[in-house]
């Protein structure tokens, strides 16, 4: 513990080393009159605790269904 207090390893620190590289070169060639706000690591990290999406209904599934075979041009029958 004494030693990953001093030296940091895992992916999450090799997340935000990669993080600090990608938000470097992306800050050197940012223009500043489109992105406002410099890059952060973070925004280079990936989010491994997001919310998961909550499953569709089988009503919302059906629906669905009925856009993509309206849009593919099938018929009722």
């Amino acid at each position: 513990m004494a030693y990953y207090s001093l030296e940091p390893w895992g992916t999450e620190v090799e997340d935000l080393r990669t993080g600090i590289v990608a938000s470097t070169i992306a800050n050197a060639n940012r223009d500043p009159k489109k992105q406002r706000k410099p890059f952060k690591p973070q925004d280079f990290m990936p989010q491994w605790d997001k919310p998961r999406q909550q499953e569709q209904t089988p009503e919302e599934q059906r629906k669905i269904i009925e856009m993509w075979h309206a849009l593919l041009g099938g018929n009722h029958g």
